[in-house]
């Protein structure tokens, strides 16, 4: 798959929003790889999702998955959160979600994607958990790449054990959600470059990695090839772009150089990188891990703020780079990202 792409730039999935058929469409026709993300989406979604990705570009495409993992959280515990978050949703003038578990449809989308040819999906990922043996069967049977986000060595260790084509190596710098297989207290977040040299270390010297965390320039794409990495997948990057579904508030969040990020569970029960505002300030300390029932809580919470251009109550997620990210269309950034002896032109 990564032998196809005509250069070493990796559109990283933004479920949520920002991740669209126009993004994706316009990275793939830009020569990189472009995803379509499947989280948060039903399987009738993402299929329009792909469909709509089709009719605008035949460049190969990409879809991320949340892996299913984890447990129910304690109810009790939930329904605190919940209603120390009660007074934003009145203010917003809006009712909190319900909270549930679930997987996010996650064997349905599997089937989808091994029913769908290689040429409308050549690589599926997976987030927060490593797919089993047989999941990654099908899917490699069915012509698709199979790449399991990972961040740590032991991690690494297992997502190369269950057969997957490549890792993509996350650092503590990306934004969004941490792709770890389990969100524990004391999980260690590396930084992108040791965690590349200690997952080089960890697995087979043949298996492909893919670099994603606060790259942001040409410069950083380069440092992470030397560094051992196939390709980089970014995804701050792309946020301002006409493409993208980047509200108008999170817009204006990343291009404030002021702003800056941390790990929080206030909006979703699950560690994530965003930039610092208000509910984030206030509520961060006290999130439990309860994902995806905080996710369902505080979704129509994220809605209505979002809808009143509200930055201080939606999740501004981004990566700790945010403020190099510019305003000009998807394509350009491609080539923006892609190394000097690729594109012939100064590194920033």
């Amino acid at each position: 798959m990564l032998e196809r792409l005509a250069g070493p730039i990796i559109q990283a999935p933004m479920a949520g929003g920002p991740s669209t058929p126009e993004l994706a469409a316009a990275v793939a026709n830009a020569g990189g790889l472009a995803f379509s993300a499947a989280g948060y989406r039903t399987p009738d979604a993402l299929a329009a999702d792909l469909d709509a990705t089709r009719a605008l570009t035949r460049a190969p495409l990409a879809v991320n998955v949340f892996g299913a993992s984890g447990a129910p959280a304690d109810p009790d515990v939930v329904a605190a959160y919940a209603q120390r978050l009660r007074p934003e949703a009145e203010r917003l003038g809006t009712p909190l979600g319900e909270p549930r578990f679930d997987d996010d449809h996650h064997d349905e989308k599997v089937a989808l994607l091994v029913a769908r040819a290689p040429d409308d999906v050549a690589a599926v990922s997976f987030t927060f958990a490593c797919p089993d043996r047989e999941v990654v069967r099908r899917l490699q049977e069915s012509g698709k790449g199979v790449w399991v986000t990972i961040t740590t060595p032991q991690e690494a260790r297992a997502g190369a054990a269950s057969g997957a084509d490549a890792l993509i190596v996350q650092g503590t710098e990306a934004g969004g959600h941490r792709g770890a297989f389990a969100d524990t207290p004391d999980a260690i977040n590396y930084g992108l470059l040791a965690l590349l040299a200690l997952v080089r270390d960890a697995v087979d010297v043949d298996t492909p990695l893919i670099a994603t965390g606060g790259i942001m320039t040409a410069a950083g794409v380069s440092a992470v090839l030397a560094a051992g990495a196939r390709a980089a997948q970014v995804g701050t990057a792309f946020m301002l772009t006409p493409e993208a579904g980047t509200s108008a508030p999170h817009r204006a969040a990343i291009k404030d150089p002021n702003n800056v990020t941390t790990l929080t569970r206030a909006y979703t029960g699950r560690l994530a990188r965003g930039i610092v505002n208000r509910l984030h300030a206030e509520h961060g300390a006290a999130a439990p891990i309860a994902y995806p029932e905080l996710h369902h809580i505080t979704a129509p919470l994220r809605a209505a703020a979002r809808a009143a251009g509200d930055p201080d109550v939606i999740n501004l997620w981004a990566g700790e780079a945010h403020a190099l990210a510019q305003e000009r269309p998807a394509a350009e950034v491609v080539k923006a990202l892609t190394p000097l002896a690729r594109q012939g032109a100064p590194q920033r």
